[in-house]
This record gives structure tokens, sequence and C-alpha cells, in this order.
């Protein structure tokens, strides 16, 4: 599926994908990019709340991902409208990207951005809390919660993915690497500002250059 998925190429909207495997492959996405910045965490945090490592290492990357997968039944929402978008408004599509990257560049500058990375950052704090957690479900209940924090920090940056396309191998790499380096990186927070400059910037050219936002620009392989 997700091999069948990368040779179609990239463009607007959901690339003729339904709801199922649109989600199916944005979990997979979502894992691919997220496991690695969340890794020294859950590591942690299965060493430092008692036995049972292996299985508390599992409860909390599965009630994690789960997270992270569930955000793909808005993307599909808002994928499949940008697709309309685009094939009946150019014009709307080409502010709808400017919008969106003004907006992810806003929020990368944010208190409320800062508060959330510093959670995903320092999780020291948090993992206090986690320890008072019982039952069958703390390890995911501890995961959900823990990924509430990731959303709200990565939420802007898994955004432009209306932006580059959902199938843009370069934004995913580009992304996830982002992700990793505001998270464990030791200027995390200053990347995390030259990113939302970056973004604030692009919204300008993409207005003149709309094929830097080929997921809200139909380029002529895509015009139906």
């Amino acid at each position: 599926m997700v091999y069948e998925a990368t040779v179609m190429g990239n463009g607007p909207g959901t690339m003729g994908l339904g709801p199922a495997p649109f989600v199916a492959i944005w979990a997979l996405m979502m894992a691919a990019m997220m496991l690695p910045s969340v890794a020294p965490t859950a590591s942690f945090y299965a060493r430092a709340l008692g036995p049972h490592a292996g299985g508390r290492l599992a409860g909390f990357s599965a009630g994690y991902l789960a997270v992270w997968a569930l955000t793909g039944i808005p993307a599909y929402a808002v994928m499949a409208l940008s697709g309309r978008v685009v094939a009946h408004d150019p014009v709307a599509a080409r502010v709808g990207a400017t919008a969106l990257l003004a907006a992810a560049g806003t929020w990368q500058l944010t208190g409320a951005k800062d508060v959330c990375l510093v959670r995903c950052r320092s999780p020291l704090g948090l993992l206090v809390r986690y320890g008072s957690y019982r039952g069958r479900w703390r390890d995911v209940r501890a995961a959900v919660h823990h990924a509430g924090s990731c959303l709200g920090c990565c939420w802007a940056l898994m955004a432009l993915f209306v932006v580059f396309g959902v199938m843009n191998v370069a934004a995913m790499g580009a992304i996830a690497a982002v992700v990793l380096l505001e998270k464990l990186a030791p200027r995390g927070r200053g990347i995390a500002r030259l990113v939302g400059l970056a973004c604030l910037g692009l919204a300008v050219v993409v207005m003149a250059v709309p094929g830097l936002a080929p997921g809200l620009h139909a380029s002529p392989m895509h015009r139906g």
C-alpha cells in the first residue's frame, strides 16, 4: 500500500485515496515521523516506572501512535476539501496556501508552542505524574496524555502536508527532521523559531510562485 501511494507521485488533495487507505497510510507516516522523536521519552518511561519494561514500552508506544493515527481522520477531510478547492478555484487555493503557511509560521513563534515544546523536551515532570496512574490501561493513558503535548507542538507542521501534498516524500523527510531537532537538539527552540520564520517568508513567496505549494496547486499532469 505504501509503495503504491509513493509511486502515484505528488499532487493536491487525497490523491484519489479513499478514507480507509488514506488513514492507514497516514498512520504509517506518523509512525515513521514521530517514533524517533518520542523513543527516548518512551524508553525512560518504561525503565523509570517499575518492572515489565518491555510491556510498558509496548503499551506506551501503542497509545502514542493511536493518537497520531486518529489525526488521519480530520486530515482526510481537510485534504479532500483542499482537492476540491484546487479543482474549482485556483485563486482561493493559492490564498489558502498562503494562509496555512502564515498560520504555521505564527504558531511556531507563540508562547503556546513554547509550552508544548518544553513538555516534549523535558518530560520528567510529566513522568512523575504518570507514576500515579494505576490500572491495566495506565501506560496507554500516559501515552495519550503525552501525545496531546506532542500534538500541540507539531500540529502546525503536519498541516503543511496540505500545502506540500500528502505524498510529498521530501516534505515528509523535512518535517520529520524538524520534529526530531525541535525535541532533541540542544537549540530546539531556536530551530522552531527559524522554521516559523521560514514559513512566514514562504507564505509571501507562494502567492507569486504557486508551484512551491504542490498540495494546493494543480500542475498540468494533475489537471483533469
